[in-house]
């Protein structure tokens, strides 16, 4: 079976969120950010694999679309538009 890098790329960054925010909440003691950083960078995996396993082509896109606005504050996907 083909991997799918898209799946693979997004199980890597969650891991990279949830370090980012164990190091922020050790060495900074800041929890508020910490938690908000860990709420915004982590459902982009599950809403990739909640993607694939659709019913419907417009399902996908739907939550193919949700995914990528949430990569883009974080530089994963350059925004071009503006």
């Amino acid at each position: 079976m083909k991997e799918n890098i898209l799946k693979s790329k997004s199980y890597d960054f969650a891991i990279d969120i949830v370090k980012l925010c164990q190091s922020i909440t050790s060495e900074k003691k800041e929890f508020v950010l910490s938690k908000q950083i860990m709420k915004s960078g982590t459902p982009i995996g599950a809403l990739i694999r909640e993607a694939e396993f659709g019913q419907s082509k417009p399902y996908f896109a739907n939550k193919m679309s949700i995914a990528l606005n949430l990569k883009i504050p974080f530089g994963i996907v350059r925004n071009d538009k503006n």
